[in-house]
């Protein structure tokens, strides 16, 4: 991959940063976190959380989304 074919990859990859980032400024992620099977575990003077739940959540999304772009890749020679 040449430097002008990194450009717009990096273009789209902000575009999702900002976007994402203005979702959870607006409130719009809260219910990630809250997923059934994350573990909550308050006490008096403690807190555990385990996001068991929204990290496969994440890598089943991050899973598709770079098999999306390798094939995309793979088809384009």
């Amino acid at each position: 991959m040449q430097g002008r074919e990194v450009g717009p990859w990096l273009i789209v990859v902000g575009v999702l940063l900002v976007v994402a980032g203005l979702a959870a400024w607006s409130g719009a992620l809260s219910w990630f976190g809250r997923l059934p099977g994350d573990i909550r575990i308050e006490g008096a003077r403690s807190r555990v959380f385990i996001p068991i739940t929204s990290m496969v959540l994440v890598s089943l999304v991050l899973s598709a989304v770079f098999s999306l772009v390798s094939w995309w890749f793979r088809t384009r020679r």
